[in-house]
């Protein structure tokens, strides 16, 4: 029994650092009022100045590897739900596909209140899709791994090769975007991600094979002992911390070559490499007791990380948005990287508090209700 505890416990930590390194990449869209040049490299060349040196450092450690992460955790999360159901005699998806549908529509309703880079949506097709394969078996899983891995992989590497034959590859100007954001109201924003919902939601689109596998992975690693904190689970993650650090790293370090050539194979085929390297490291650092103060801040983060990921959006709109404190465009990336570390502060602060008075987060118990509403009919 105290072994399913920790376990649990360490699941938790994990989406608790995920949702805070997701703030790490998303904060510098809010804080370029939605300007993806400062998170690629399309528009450098040459040496990097100092500000840019920073930025792209932060980036290095967060872009694609925190979302990695957090898609991860999703699968893990879906593996917990499938074996629950089993226990107790449920049948399988059941009312999973109620969980996930719900999860969709928060998703929309974030993306049309908060922010276009929604990753809800995203999330509840994918478990959707999933929970059927899970339901086939390990063989299913396996073939299905093996499918979409080598489909996604051999897509992405053909972009990279487009991208080193042509280096002229650029974004486009982002002037109409930032002024949205500078000067729009937020009803103006709303209309504008309506407006634009389909090219908006693209990337999300194209990113489910991406989910499938990692959801996948997440399965694969809950059932092979990986979260437990025994010799299997420390022998596991070694393996794991050998292949970020000698494959991962080295693969990412390639982020910091101008040009853009290297950025979407890095934020989507290398990054989860690293990813499981960021399991292995906290999955046995977590034994350290010493810091048992940061674990359990972590955890409580990760048991509200629905809430956290909403929060932390909505505040970010105020702070650098126009209709709020007007900050987007005006802050140098050491400001950006304090604002960062202050949010973090401000998120396990709040998830203690209010894990002391309520059960479940704002956001999770709202699920909660709503999916118990389906059970009972």
């Amino acid at each position: 029994m105290e072994q399913r505890k920790e376990r649990i416990r360490l699941l938790d930590i994990l989406r608790g650092f995920a949702i805070l390194g997701t703030l790490g990449t998303n904060i510098w869209i809010f804080a370029n009022l939605g300007d993806l040049s400062y998170i690629t490299t399309f528009d450098h060349s040459g040496w990097w100045g100092a500000n840019d040196l920073v930025r792209m450092t932060v980036l290095f450690l967060v872009n694609g590897k925190l979302l990695g992460l957090l898609t991860i955790m999703f699968g893990v999360g879906l593996e917990m739900k499938y074996r629950q159901a089993m226990r107790q005699g449920k049948a399988w998806p059941g009312t999973y596909i109620w969980v996930s549908l719900i999860l969709f529509l928060e998703g929309l309703l974030h993306f049309t209140l908060v922010m276009e880079y929604d990753i809800l949506m995203s999330y509840g097709v994918t478990a959707i899709i999933v929970a059927f394969i899970v339901k086939g078996g390990d063989r299913v899983i396996s073939v299905t791994m093996k499918a979409i891995g080598s489909i996604h992989a051999t897509l992405i590497l053909g972009i990279l090769l487009l991208g080193l034959i042509d280096a002229n590859i650029s974004l486009g100007s982002f002037a109409d975007i930032i002024a949205l954001y500078r000067d729009g109201t937020w009803l103006e924003q709303i209309q504008y991600r309506l407006s634009h919902f389909l090219l908006l939601r693209l990337e999300t689109i194209l990113v489910i094979p991406m989910n499938v596998f990692l959801f996948l992975l997440g399965v694969r690693l809950m059932r092979s002992g990986v979260f437990a904190q025994d010799e299997n689970g420390r022998r596991r993650r070694s393996k794991l911390l050998k292949l970020g650090l000698y494959v991962g790293l080295p693969l990412n370090l390639l982020v910091f070559i101008p040009g853009g050539a290297f950025d979407l194979p890095v934020r989507y085929l290398f990054a989860p490499l690293l990813s499981l390297g960021y399991i292995a490291i906290i999955g046995n650092m977590v034994q350290y007791t010493k810091w048992n103060g940061l674990w359990r801040l972590l955890e409580h983060a990760g048991k509200m990380s629905l809430s956290c990921y909403v929060i932390q959006n909505v505040i970010c709109s105020v702070i650098f948005y126009g209709w709020g404190f007007a900050l987007g465009g005006k802050l140098n990336s050491l400001t950006i990287i304090a604002v960062w570390f202050g949010m973090s502060v401000f998120q396990l602060w709040f998830a203690t508090v209010w894990l002391r008075v309520f059960k479940l987060g704002p956001m999770e118990s709202v699920r909660r209700r709503a999916v118990g509403l389906f059970e009972s009919r």
